[in-house]
């Protein structure tokens, strides 16, 4: 007669046990998003940021604001800035832009302004895969913005690419979807112009 090891039987019963634990948190291996987080949806794929209320407040709201109202739907990324589109010897930039104004100009227009968060104030800078709002003057932002495809000290407060000084307004990070800013990044340009621009599906809060 045969006879079962107790330590054969019960390291069985644990492997299976196992096992169905195993299985039970591969049906859900979707990790929910600690803090704010919003996909932008384009055509080449979902680019996914985390925005940072804590350290941006103002921008953040304002972004958010934007992003609740739906108006961001149907909009582009409608600027590129490349070594290739810049003039020799200067400083050059490396972004793509996007926002309102191609497709909904007077729209843009009607927004509120947001107070300047420079990145002396929040302590963020610009690099690789930040998203920052474009303005003119300082306090000018209200729903463009840009993301870097390099570290560009040059837009941090006290940076070379920015006259006033001030710099322009980081208030969040891309964390996933790089591949596709690079994608779109590569899209046919003139003058600085994507032709044709590319367009924005939506921008919607993660959970």
């Amino acid at each position: 007669m045969k006879h079962w090891h107790p330590v054969s039987r019960y390291t069985g019963i644990f492997f299976c046990v196992f096992l169905f634990c195993q299985a039970l948190s591969g049906c859900n291996n979707h990790k929910p998003h600690t803090g704010t987080w919003v996909v932008i949806e384009t055509r080449f794929g979902n680019i996914e940021a985390e925005l940072y209320p804590e350290k941006a407040p103002a921008t953040v709201a304002a972004f958010l604001r934007n992003v609740d109202s739906g108006y961001y739907r149907n909009t582009s990324f409608y600027r590129i800035l490349s070594d290739d589109n810049q003039v020799t010897g200067a400083l050059h930039s490396h972004l793509v832009q996007g926002g309102l104004w191609e497709a909904k100009p007077a729209l843009a227009q009607r927004l509120p302004l947001i107070p300047h968060e420079p990145t002396s104030k929040t302590g963020l800078r610009h690099v690789t895969g930040s998203l920052s709002m474009a303005r003119n003057a300082p306090g000018t932002a209200n729903s463009e913005f840009f993301i870097c495809l390099k570290d560009e000290p040059g837009f941090d407060h006290g940076g070379e690419n920015n006259p006033d000084g001030e710099g322009y307004a980081v208030f969040g990070k891309i964390v996933s979807g790089m591949k596709t800013v690079q994608e779109i990044y590569r899209q046919p340009e003139h003058e600085q112009q994507f032709s044709p621009a590319i367009t924005i599906l939506d921008i919607k809060r993660l959970d």
